[in-house]
């Protein structure tokens, strides 16, 4: 067998498991990535150090499939770690091959990197001559299998060494876990029962693949089905509600409210799916099927650890077909066909600029109807999940809600866009605050883009705490921002782009997608700050609520 440094090592192992790697170079991970073209791995070049795991991460929730963030170690290193907290925080298997001090020690400008990881919750993988390969696969599989980021450092002085290990050790098939918790039997009893039944899909359903499974155990029993925005469709068909949560409409809501046995299969169940308690009514029965060991809310009357794809199938060979079960929905249908859905927005505002609820149903209208939506953090977060069609879970891409952060979306949209392959147009929607955070990154996508349009819901402010903190007096001068042309600065780097002050100016954008939607478009969307999404309101009444609790 040829001889390989360490570096390569660690890169022909990890041809084993991945095709993309994302990052910026430095002298840290220079071997690394001569190691990686040398095995065919498909390198893009990212502009700034954090969007190398959020491009990953998005990579992976877009396609399924691993991917590979790279930085030099210290400062590139420390630049990516936002984006490492918000993969382990949101269960993203990403790898982060980085530099590292040297065996010798510490230099005057090194940090204990393992030390930062773990704060971060994520686990370090420090290869050595002797076993380069065998620490590479077990940092993967570690990855994979509990589903989070993990740091694989090359020290300093081992990248250009030959490796002392010979045998690559061959990817281990993935373990399927089948076996599940006795409390199905209950379960299958206590959905036997319903007259009201509810199964709501979260991501961990979607990524087992549970759909089809969990669609035809609603249909047996005529259970309504919800989602959370990140299985957003996975349960499409009669009887769906849309999102459950802040970003639903108060007619499906009310529907919620009324079930009395609630199958959560793969969902978290955190405060903003259960309306920070009032999701579900208080007598209805809460069964979590979820492969954490333990309930994750305290609603939960009957938890089963157990694969979310597996445990469908076996419900569906415990419960029976109930004649009388679609009373239920045909009571849901008539109310959804006459309840209010979500609110237009006003053709008109205080200050003459958009309401972001008319822009958001006017974009869905013009947007591609294949498109793969990636939402970055911000006071706009709901207008996509609430407005725009997204046809299937993982043509949604939401980041920086796990970590509650702002300014990975660009970072994203690359690591999304090299992940699309059918055709699909990808869109991205960021609020002006975050895209200025990754604004070195516009670059990266316009280089990587068949197909982008960038929505930038433009308020010239931190939106959200305008309405969190200016609502209450507090002054508003750090919160707002220069209004910046970034349809002029997206035309300066090769984009297409407009201003879009009204929605005739749509028209632009509409032209763009009629010419063949090539490239990147940036559509820089004026905003009004007047308007306060419904999701906020919720979340600050229940923060309003729990402090008066406190006081009291």
């Amino acid at each position: 067998m040829t001889s390989l440094t360490v570096s390569g090592r660690v890169a022909q192992v990890l041809s084993s498991y991945v095709s993309d790697v994302f990052g910026v170079m430095g002298n840290g991970n220079v071997y690394f990535l001569d190691a990686a073209e040398q095995q065919g791995l498909r390198f893009t070049a990212v502009r700034h150090e954090g969007a190398a795991i959020a491009a990953a991460d998005a990579y992976y929730r877009t396609s399924g499939r691993l991917a590979v963030g790279t930085t030099t170690y210290g400062p590139g290193y420390t630049n990516a770690l936002t984006a490492v907290a918000e993969a382990v925080k949101a269960q993203i298997p990403v790898v982060l091959v980085t530099g590292d001090a040297p065996t010798s020690g510490p230099r005057p400008w090194d940090v204990d990197q393992a030390a930062v990881a773990a704060g971060l919750g994520a686990a370090t993988f420090t290869v050595t001559r002797d076993a380069a390969g065998l620490i590479t696969q077990q940092a993967v599989e570690y990855a994979l299998t509990k589903r989070t980021a993990v740091v694989l450092a090359i020290p300093y002085d081992l990248g250009a060494l030959e490796a002392a290990d010979k045998e690559v050790p061959a990817p281990s098939a993935p373990k399927v876990t089948d076996d599940v918790d006795g409390g199905l039997g209950q379960a299958a009893r206590l959905l036997a029962g319903a007259k009201r039944p509810l199964i709501l899909a979260g991501r961990g359903a979607h990524l087992a693949g549970a759909g089809p499974e969990l669609r035809e155990l609603a249909d047996r029993i005529g259970a309504l089905t919800a989602g959370t925005a990140l299985a957003l469709n996975l349960l499409n068909g009669e009887g769906y509600l849309g999102v459950a949560g802040g970003f639903g409409t108060d007619t499906a809501a009310g529907l919620l409210g009324e079930a009395d046995v609630v199958l959560a299969a793969g969902a978290s169940l955190s405060p903003f799916t259960m309306r920070f308690g009032h999701l579900l009514g208080p007598d209805a029965t809460v069964i979590q099927i979820d492969t954490a060991v333990e309930p994750t809310n305290p609603r939960v009357d009957l938890f089963v650890s157990a694969d979310a794809k597996a445990a469908a199938s076996r419900l569906l060979s415990l419960v029976e077909g109930d004649a009388a079960a679609g009373m239920w929905r045909a009571e849901a249908a008539r109310r959804l066909a006459v309840g209010p859905g979500h609110p237009a927005g006003s053709p008109e505002t205080i200050d003459g600029r958009l309401d972001p609820r008319s822009l958001a149903s006017a974009l869905d209208a013009v947007l591609p109807e294949r498109r793969t939506v990636v939402q970055d953090g911000g006071h706009f977060i709901g207008w996509a999940p609430m407005y725009w069609n997204i046809p299937r879970p993982q043509d949604l891409v939401m980041v920086g809600t796990a970590f509650q952060s702002i300014g990975l979306g660009l970072a994203s949209a690359v690591g999304a866009a090299r992940a699309v392959q059918d055709g699909r147009t990808l869109v991205l929607a960021s609020g002006d605050g975050g895209f200025l955070m990754g604004l070195s990154d516009l670059e990266s996508l316009i280089g990587v883009a068949r197909s982008a349009i960038v929505v930038i819901y433009n308020d010239a402010a931190y939106g959200a705490e305008i309405h969190q903190y200016g609502s209450q007096g507090l002054t508003e001068k750090p919160m707002l921002i220069p209004e910046v042309d970034f349809s002029g600065v997206a035309r300066a780097l090769g984009a297409g782009s407009a201003i879009i002050r009204s929605l005739a100016d749509l028209s632009a954008l509409q032209d763009w997608i009629d010419a063949g939607a090539k490239g990147t478009f940036v559509a820089d969307c004026r905003i009004t700050s007047s308007v306060r999404a419904p999701w906020l309101s919720e979340w600050m009444a229940a923060s309003q609520a729990s402090k008066a609790a406190v006081a009291g």
